[in-house]
């Protein structure tokens, strides 16, 4: 999913909520592919930028000081974020496992259900 199609997607209906979520589903059911169906190069490569991107978007919210999110939560998030970047470096790299990436999204959808 590109940052574009996020863009659009936030023109839409769906509060802010449920919008994370539906990101969230989407990169995540890429990660799922690529671990299921032992996917090319190429498509892990997408896949795992897809998330990381994702990720660096929440991380730059959570940056600004408008962001009315706790601040402690706003740190972990950023966090979360910068953790996600060092170990897609290590998928594409050295081809660790993708599945800690899936957990933690999964963590996150959860979160934005129970809120």
């Amino acid at each position: 999913m590109s940052i574009k199609a996020y863009q659009r997607a936030a023109t839409q209906a769906e509060n802010p909520r449920e919008l994370e979520y539906r990101a969230f589903g989407q990169v995540t059911a890429a990660l799922l592919r690529v671990k299921e169906d032992a996917a090319s190069t190429p498509v892990v490569a997408e896949a795992i930028e897809a998330n990381r991107r994702l990720w660096n978007v929440f991380s730059a919210d959570c940056a600004v000081p408008e962001n009315q999110l706790p601040l402690a939560l706003r740190g972990q998030i950023i966090s979360l974020a910068m953790w996600v970047a060092r170990y897609s470096g290590e998928v594409l790299r050295d081809g660790a496992d993708v599945e800690p990436l899936i957990d933690i999204n999964r963590t996150m959808m959860e979160g934005l259900l129970a809120r």
